[in-house]
């Protein structure tokens, strides 16, 4: 079998994404923090770069109010790595030397989070705990055994491994065992440290010194009536007065039956908008919050340093403009991603103006595809502008993702927004009446009769998402007999 060669052509289509380009895509999709983050990184790392604070001159300030606010239609930039040998960079940097124009101005008097809030690292259960160990009477080997038994408890407080278990991870007997871990159970929560809820609720009774056994009686035998709320078969079980028998339940539901939770609280993440949405005489006004971010241009020193000619040595010439080229692409990215959010927030606020109206309620079914539409780019662009976004608008700070949601068909055939429905859930929900709150089918037959056409499923699903328990749950039984 002989071999040979032969040419043949091939036509093929392919991808290439630019370093430009992915540089562009990625300060789109990127939040405001970010964005400083990395705008601070490359003044570091690039010298033609350099942070001004200059103003805009006048003429340069109505050129701007001009692009963002006049119904002209925006450009998608298309980003292009190929420069020609006879470039115009001086012409290049005269176009984008300008310094980044400030559209919004921060109310001086708002109250903002004190640095100290923000920067107190909270006590843990586990520190605190650790602390009463130390300073209590202990021996080393309790001290060993009172660390395992710390070290086992969850975010609730309660103990999440056995006596067995304790015992074979401190070598100590269990008699031992068993006795630090009462004394723990009376530190500071008291209750923590417990195995289960009962001897939780036990150990606070004990160490508030009540005396009623009526209480404990319920803690031990009936705890599955207070879960349910059935108080009248409590009543009848017990064989005494409803008065009694309330006056015991409410000392039990003054205790906490979540002893760690206090030291678990969630670390409070304050959010600086992207854009603010304000109305000014019935017009709404966009403005993007560019307070803090650095205006900038490239450094004039390495710009008169291009112009010298052939006097620079040409590895210095290359990397001048290199970095030129970066610093450039840098500024002209930031300039896209700001007009790319600002028109994909005017087409928010153009299609979902009954919500800015009229609050949530009224929010539409709206998907990417409708944003991609109105402003004439793709639905992956409008995914990575929406990324990580937040408006401050008049009913509250929302993610630019939350404008998008599914939708709901009602009887007479329109659509309307899931948040929406929720919204209404959450509202029947808190003017239920408490000795008869609604069942999901109940809420299914109002929403039905206010044109929603909804499953039960459905709305228990919703219930669910909202933190609302069920009707049983709900309810606030009578003390009857």
């Amino acid at each position: 079998m002989a071999l040979e060669l032969r040419q043949q052509l091939k036509l093929s289509q392919q991808l290439i994404m630019t370093p430009q380009l992915q540089q562009a895509i990625k300060l789109l999709q990127l939040s405001r923090l970010e964005l400083l983050d990395t705008i601070h990184q490359e003044l570091e790392t690039n010298p033609l770069l350099e942070e001004t604070q200059e103003e805009l001159p006048t003429e340069q300030d109505a050129e701007l109010e001009t692009l963002t606010t006049e119904e002209t239609p925006f450009q998608e930039v298309q980003l292009s790595e190929k420069m020609r040998e006879d470039f115009d960079w001086e012409g290049y940097l005269d176009e984008y030397n300008t310094s980044t124009p400030v559209l919004v101005e921060i109310d001086p008097n708002q109250e903002w989070p004190s640095f100290d809030s923000r920067l107190t690292e909270p006590t843990t259960l586990e520190d605190h705990l650790v602390w009463q160990l130390r300073l209590s009477d202990f021996s080393d080997e309790e001290r060993e055994v009172g660390a395992c038994i710390i070290g086992n408890l969850n975010n609730d407080g309660y103990l999440d491994a056995t006596i067995e278990e304790i015992v074979e991870m401190s070598g100590a007997d269990a008699s031992k065992v068993e006795g630090v871990l009462r004394r723990i159970q009376n530190f500071d929560p008291t209750g923590v440290a417990a195995r289960d809820l009962r001897e939780c609720l036990l150990v606070q009774a004990k160490n508030m010194e009540i005396e009623d056994q009526l209480v404990v009686r319920i803690i031990e035998d009936h705890l599955h009536y207070l879960e349910t709320k059935n108080y009248a078969a409590l009543v009848r079980a017990l064989k005494r007065s409803p008065e009694d028998v309330k006056a015991a339940v409410e000392i039990i539901l003054g205790l906490d039956p979540r002893p760690g939770s206090s030291f678990n609280k969630e670390t409070v993440e304050y959010i600086s908008p992207d854009i603010y949405v304000f109305k000014v005489d019935d017009e709404w006004v966009i403005l993007l919050n560019e307070d803090g971010m650095p205006k900038l241009r490239v450094s004039s020193y390495y710009k008169d340093a291009l112009g010298e000619g052939d006097s620079l040595p040409a590895e210095t010439r290359d990397y001048i403009q290199t970095k030129l080229r970066s610093a450039a692409w840098l500024i002209k990215s930031i300039h896209q991603r700001q007009r790319t959010l600002y028109k994909v927030s005017q087409s928010i606020v153009r299609l979902q103006e009954d919500f800015f109206d009229r609050g949530v309620a009224h929010l539409k079914p709206m998907v990417l595809r409708d944003i991609a539409e109105d402003v004439g780019m793709h639905e992956s662009t409008i995914s990575r502008v929406t990324a990580s976004k937040y408006m401050h608008t008049p009913h509250g700070i929302f993610e630019l993702k939350y404008f998008f949601n599914s939708s709901i068909n009602s009887v007479m055939g329109e659509a309307v927004a899931s948040e929406s429905v929720k919204e209404r859930i959450r509202q029947l929900v808190r003017e239920e009446d408490s000795l008869k709150p609604h069942s999901d089918q109940e809420i299914v037959d109002i929403l039905e009769k206010e044109n929603i056409s909804i499953a039960r499923r459905t709305v228990a699903k919703y219930r669910e998402m909202l933190g609302i328990l069920p009707s049983n749950r709900r309810r606030k039984s009578s003390w009857g007999p």
